[in-house]
């Protein structure tokens, strides 16, 4: 990974303020201090995305996104920080220093950009063939499915010449060599024919990474011919089991869940609809490496699949690979239609919607599909089939879960609660299974969400309160150090947060960029983004503040009491009685803000 200077980090990041950049994204309305908008990271209707132009921060109070101009773009454009570093710095027109980089390091780096070049090149060639007298085939195919010129636009769609080494001699006077052509995948090479194209005579499908970079192509055919439908091959820079069609398009999608489909003119036809979250597979199984890669904008993926018996087995795969990333999954119904593209023409977007709207649980809908192996009316079969059930209800490590699933599938297959957990005891005892908690894949165990504790709340509204008047830290050292803090992410910001207070020099907007978790980032944007309602009064406000840092300061004292250590014992209890000393003092007398404090 590149290295940047902390003082090179700095320059990037005070170059672009927060509020121009997430502008081009989101659009803000000035609200008193900060700015607001529609959150780009969760579906809201009320604005609850707030940019902050004097901290240079931004933050959601409904989805808990937060950070500065760096974390925005890694969390929005999905960039990695060498990335968005690259970004801003390009946009404001500051030269990074190249890296370091080993000599097989940039051949390789190098040679792959050269492949994105090339299929860039054929991209554009094949767009512009498809408007072309030469086209007219592809292009009456695109509008015989429905497509409009700005659909066709938006998706780069195509046409590969009839003549099979169209391509080949078209890429050759621009410059590129065999090995590149081949390497690409758009070119075969052999001693009788010489060069000739991959794909000729077919309607073409560009695809892109989710940085919008072609890297590969998918074509069907025009009028006869096999395959139907061909995509490239895997190269240096396309993997299809990490790659999704129109994922580039469908992350910045404001809906909360990912449609999965199963071919390109799907996910097109969804697009043109108005679904403007829908992805498909590359003509490949849904695999572990497509589940991380939605992992990364969603929570939830609604399979719409063919209604056909191989796009059902096609989802019965998905749903285990979507659950073992942590996904959850439902099933889109498309009888009696084939797949959504058919779907939408003959019944509209809104009764699409409605499918959206009672999609099935991917749970039940394994299990319905399973009922169809058995004959309901023969009492051995039908016993068979509820162990079967009971066997994937113990697929469920929380019991709260698979008692709420056990209690629906009694009713709907009217078995009775009490017998069905019966069968799921026997079963587990008979098979060995047995009751655990859920570990992550770090080995650490899940933990119950917690409600925030009143000390932790106070430590984040002290943080809030000094980076929004640093006058106020005259009077919280004398009382409150960075050692207070108890949680270890308020305890580094109040490090930073200090340090820059006492060289008169505040910076917020630095203090995320000391934290390399995202996680840990988004905490921090929530550190300084804590609020107390109902102070107006300079006097309500003096004595909030008293109170606060009464309550850090009290709880540090009780944590230090608990320390046993023999070593350092006397001069741990000199400081513990000399705070004590000055809390209870504090108690007794007024606190007093500074005459600029707000």
């Amino acid at each position: 990974m590149p290295y940047y200077s902390d003082e090179l980090i700095e320059e990037v990041r005070s170059a672009n303020d927060i509020v121009d950049v997430i502008s081009g994204y989101v659009r803000l309305q000035k609200k008193g201090s900060a700015y607001f908008g529609l959150c780009p990271f969760h579906n809201e209707k009320t604005g609850s995305f707030s940019v902050s132009r004097n901290k240079q921060m931004y933050y959601c109070f409904g989805c808990g996104a937060g950070g500065n101009v760096f974390t925005f773009l890694m969390q929005y454009e999905n960039y990695t920080f060498p990335e968005a570093m690259g970004a801003l710095a390009e946009r404001a027109g500051i030269a990074l220093p190249k890296q370091e980089q080993s000599a097989q390091a940039k051949r390789e780096s190098d040679y792959r950009g050269r492949l994105l070049d090339v299929n860039r090149e054929a991209g554009r060639y094949y767009y512009m063939l498809l408007r072309s007298e030469r086209g007219v085939h592809a292009m009456e195919y695109f509008k015989g499915r429905g497509l409009t010129a700005e659909t066709m636009k938006k998706f780069g769609l195509g046409y590969s010449d009839k003549y099979s080494d169209d391509l080949y001699r078209y890429l050759k006077a621009k410059g590129y060599e065999d090995g590149l052509l081949k390497d690409a995948g758009l070119i075969s090479i052999d001693e009788k024919r010489g060069g000739h194209d991959k794909f000729w005579n077919r309607a073409m499908f560009p695809i892109m990474n989710v940085h919008n970079k072609i890297i590969g192509f998918g074509g069907r055919v025009m009028g006869e011919g096999e395959p139907k439908y061909l995509n490239s091959p895997e190269t240096p820079v396309f993997d299809k089991s990490r790659n999704l069609y129109g994922l580039n398009l469908a992350r910045l999608s404001r809906r909360p869940q990912m449609l999965l489909c199963e071919g390109y003119m799907d996910v097109i036809a969804l697009h043109q609809a108005g679904f403007d979250n829908a992805v498909a597979s590359l003509g490949t199984s849904f695999t572990s490496g497509h589940a991380s890669l939605l992992k990364r904008y969603t929570k939830e993926v609604y399979l719409t699949f063919d209604s056909d018996a191989a796009g059902v087995r096609a989802a019965l795969r998905a749903i285990p690979i979507l659950k073992e990333a942590g996904i959850s999954a439902r099933v889109v119904t498309m009888s009696p239609h084939k797949d959504p593209d058919e779907f939408i023409k003959a019944l509209g977007a809104e009764a699409y919607q409605d499918r959206i709207d009672h999609a099935e649980n991917s749970f039940l809908f394994e299990i319905r599909i399973l009922e169809q192996n058995y004959n309901m009316e023969d009492p051995e079969s039908r016993t068979a089939f509820h162990m079967e059930i009971a066997r994937k209800l113990l697929g469920f490590s929380e019991e709260v879960e698979r008692n709420n699933y056990m209690e629906t599938i009694a009713e709907k297959y009217r078995i009775g609660f009490e017998n069905l957990r019966r069968l799921v005891g026997n079963v587990s005892m008979r098979e060995g299974a047995t009751r655990r908690t859920e570990a992550l894949r770090s080995g650490v165990r899940k933990k119950e969400p917690q409600k925030e504790d009143g000390v932790k709340m106070s430590q984040k509204l002290l943080l809030t309160w000094l980076s929004e008047e640093p006058s106020l830290y005259r009077i919280v050292r004398k009382y409150i150090g960075p050692e207070d803090f108890s949680d270890p992410v308020c305890r580094r910001t109040a490090e930073a947060l200090f340090a820059q207070l006492a060289e008169g020099s505040l910076q917020v907007a630095q203090i995320p960029a000391r934290f390399s978790d995202l996680e840990e980032q988004r905490e921090v944007a929530a550190i300084f983004h804590a609020s107390i309602q109902g102070i107006q009064t300079r006097s309500e406000r003096e004595k909030a503040l008293k109170d606060t840092i009464i309550k850090i300061k009290q709880d540090s004292i009780d944590r230090r009491k608990e320390n046993h250590d023999p070593d350092g014992i006397q001069e741990r209890y000199r400081k513990l009685m000399e705070d004590k000393k000055m809390l209870d003092a504090l108690r007794n007398q007024a606190l007093l803000l500074p005459e600029d404090a707000g």
